[in-house]
This record gives C-alpha cells, structure tokens and sequence, in this order.
C-alpha cells in the first residue's frame, strides 16, 4: 500500500491510498487427502510471506469438504497469476483453480 499527500488549494493536504487490485484463487483438491495434507505447512507458510510482502493475503478452505480460496492484493492479472503459480498446491499439483480479479462494489 502507498500513501499519498495531496497538497489541495495551497491549504490541506488529502492523504489517500493507492489500492492494489484483489484477486481470488478459487480452487478444489484433485489429490487424495494424505498427499493434499503433505502441502498444507508450505502453503501456509507462502500466504505468511505473501502477507508480509503487502499482499494482505487471506487463505481457507470450505466447511464443507473438497476446496478453498485464497485472496490477495496484486499490482496486476500477470502478478497474480504468478503468485498463484508459486503456491506449493499449486505448485504440487494438489488443486484446479479459478483465478479472477475481484471488484468490491459496497464496503
């Protein structure tokens, strides 16, 4: 995230923040649960960087069985598709997957 001050009229200055586009990794397992579990701990391990990088990265699965989401921030589609392929489900061929930018509409 970048923070700007904006000098308005000579009087105030406006801060705002240049928001990086989201997107969201929607995926669903294509491995059996052992080797799926096997890339669990690098997974995590990925979004905690991710989050420290600035990506404010978020990661779950769904209460019912079979799949999950990762969302983050990225400066662009091409960015986000190479964090995607950097995930070790990915990576690891545990998941098919989604990738879509998402546009928030009511905060």
């Amino acid at each position: 995230m970048e923070v700007h001050n904006v000098i308005i009229d000579g009087w105030g200055i406006l801060n705002f923040e240049l928001l990086m586009p989201i997107f969201v990794k929607i995926e669903a397992g294509i491995v059996d649960k052992a080797t799926f579990d096997r890339y669990i701990p690098a997974h995590k391990e990925y979004v905690r960087e991710l989050i420290i990088n600035g990506h404010k990265a978020r990661t779950g699965y769904w209460a019912e069985f079979g799949g999950g989401m990762l969302i983050f921030e990225a400066s662009s589609l091409e960015e986000a598709k190479a964090i995607v392929a950097r995930d070790p489900l990915v990576k690891n061929n545990c998941v098919k997957y989604e990738l879509h930018e998402w546009c928030i509409v009511v905060e």
